[in-house]
């Protein structure tokens, strides 16, 4: 390994530390989500390996967990939450933006105590720093509708 990629991972770690604990565990539950839909495994064995890979940043132990348990724990109920949002169907998703809708959607749908525009943004900047170019705009899309739905009451000030 080069001098230089040893420098770029330290930075690349350096830049994941200094982020929100909450913001981590997103970005590593996106990961596992997304490494479950390539190569399906046990959430134990998922969930265990990321929060014992020392590499990984995953912030929020415990958050990180509630994420990814609650998402593959419910993937029929949050799937079937955004499916009626798309264009398309979910099968011709990019993988990383159906990671992200589904990290978003039972954000929205579990955790009332995290504000709508935090995971939306967070999702939108998830969907940025991960996805396809454009694809956040896409998962901002829908997100946002779905988010009108899932949180009615937070949206009109009530």
């Amino acid at each position: 390994m080069s001098q230089e990629s040893v420098n770029d991972n330290t930075t690349a770690t350096a830049e994941r530390k200094g982020l929100p604990v909450r913001t981590q565990a997103r970005r590593a539950a996106l990961q596992a989500l997304y490494q479950w839909q390539l190569n399906p495994s046990s959430l134990v064995e998922l969930e265990m390996q990321f929060i014992n890979d020392p590499s990984i940043q995953v912030g929020s132990k415990e958050f990180f967990s509630g994420l990814l348990q609650g998402v593959l724990n419910n993937l029929e109920t949050v799937d079937a939450a955004f499916v009626g949002a798309l264009d398309r169907p979910v099968a011709q998703l990019n993988p990383v933006e159906l990671s992200v809708l589904r990290l978003g959607t039972y954000e929205l749908m579990a955790m009332p105590e995290t504000p709508y525009r935090v995971i939306i943004n967070e999702s939108i900047e998830l969907a940025k720093t991960f996805g396809a170019e454009g694809g956040h705009a896409y998962v901002n899309g829908v997100l946002d509708k779905l988010g009108k739905t899932l949180r009615a009451t937070e949206l009109s000030g009530s």
